[in-house]
């Protein structure tokens, strides 16, 4: 196996990744951008979803018009209201100006929605009502505005799970999950993070003029192989940090973190991810009506070769049953199904 040579590659866009999954992702992601329908992005964090927001946007026929976006778990919920529909001069205290909105500021474009699962229970009917109408008032005005704005939300959290809790409104949950996009964990598309290593490797390089050449092999196995729990997040800041602490030309992470990422699971930890591996497999062949191959099989939804499915079914204990006819049904979205997906380079 040969060390790789940084300078050998072309600087890769701000998307990363050319497995077959992943390039699914991407051809899904381009029917959904011609539309103006509501899209809720869902993944953990560091996955990527304000990328993919983007992305849909950049396709869009709004790309001409304003990319507005606002986190609501980083801004109180007293202040919320505002910061999404605006308010006049005068509607509190320290309103000294009339202030425009982030629907109205996103007018002819697209609102990104990040954390949408912190939005106050308060603030939901109305942000309900200005998806549904694409109208609302300012705070401290009774004028309607109106506005052609296209919302894509984002939340780590389960939202049905948090309706089921009464925490979030089941009516502004049907209405945000029009078009559900998954987004997997760094640790399900292991194949795409050499390209991820070296894409932020180039990036950070330029960024710091460091002369970062190489990346040992010993190196990128580690990195390959760490489950990544902040996931593409984390290993962009590990990747940073490499190349500040790297006294030359060759990639050098601290021995600390190196140990970290070899550290071998405990046997019942290693046995709790053949289950979780198991379980996840047997509920992809279940939706492909046991088709391992194929454009719609199961190897296809994982992403994995069909062959290398065959082998991880034989080595969980799986055995492979006829294949069913499945019903016609009323198509779904590309993206049901959570873990068969990638996610992209940037969170």
């Amino acid at each position: 196996m040969h060390e790789r040579n940084v300078t050998d590659h072309r600087v890769e866009d701000e998307i990363v990744g050319r497995s077959p999954a992943f390039r699914n992702v991407l051809n899904q992601v381009g029917i959904i951008a011609k539309s103006d329908s509501v899209t809720l992005i869902q993944g953990e964090t560091g996955t990527g979803k304000e990328v993919i927001a983007r992305a849909i946007h950049n396709q869009s026929l709004r790309s001409r018009g304003p990319f507005v976006k606002l986190n609501c778990a980083a801004i109180p919920g007293a202040l919320l209201e505002s910061e999404l529909f605006g308010h006049e001069r005068g509607a509190f205290t320290g309103a000294v100006v009339q202030t425009m909105g982030r629907f109205q500021q996103a007018d002819n474009g697209t609102l990104f929605l990040d954390e949408i699962g912190d939005l106050p229970l308060e603030l939901q009917p109305k942000l309900l009502r200005a998806l549904q109408e694409q109208e609302f008032e300012r705070l401290g005005c009774g004028r309607t505005i109106r506005v052609n704005v296209r919302v894509v939300a984002a939340t780590n959290q389960d939202l049905a799970q948090l309706v089921s809790a009464r925490q979030f409104r089941a009516d502004l949950y049907y209405r945000l999950n029009v078009i559900p996009i998954f987004l997997p964990p760094l640790r399900e598309r292991p194949d795409d993070i050499p390209r991820l290593v070296e894409h932020f490797v180039r990036m950070y390089a330029t960024r710091l003029n460091k002369p970062i050449e190489t990346i040992p092999d010993e190196v990128m196995e580690c990195l390959k192989f760490h489950d990544w729990p902040g996931n593409i997040r984390e290993l962009q800041n590990c990747i940073e940090r490499a190349v500040v602490l790297s006294p030359g030309p060759v990639l050098r992470p601290t021995l600390t973190e190196l140990r970290q990422m070899t550290k071998q699971p405990t046997t019942a930890a290693a046995q709790t991810l053949a289950e979780a591996s198991r379980d996840h497999i047997l509920e992809v062949l279940e939706q492909s009506g046991w088709m391992i191959g194929g454009r719609d099989g199961a190897a296809e939804r994982l992403g994995l070769p069909r062959t290398t499915l065959i082998y991880k079914m034989r080595k969980l204990g799986i055995e492979a049953r006829r294949p069913q006819r499945r019903r016609s049904a009323p198509l779904e979205s590309p993206f049901a199904g959570s873990g068969s997906f990638p996610a992209l380079a940037a969170a």
